[in-house]
């Protein structure tokens, strides 16, 4: 709650606004966790290459 984020552009695309990410809202986000749908399957390969960036990023953001 006290941080500040600040979306970072690239020189191709200014992700802070991306029009895919502004098809989400709380209200999708809230029914996907509350009926685990829709499932997403991953082959394990995959989803270890990944676990260590999003584990990198929970860790900057304590």
């Amino acid at each position: 709650p006290d941080k500040t984020f600040i979306p970072g552009p690239t020189d191709n695309c200014f992700c802070g606004e991306c029009r895919f990410m502004k098809m989400n809202t709380l209200e999708k986000a809230y029914n996907a966790l509350l009926t685990m749908e829709p499932e997403i399957a991953l082959p394990e390969s995959i989803r270890k290459r990944a676990e260590l960036p999003i584990l990198r990023m929970l860790e900057l953001s304590k």
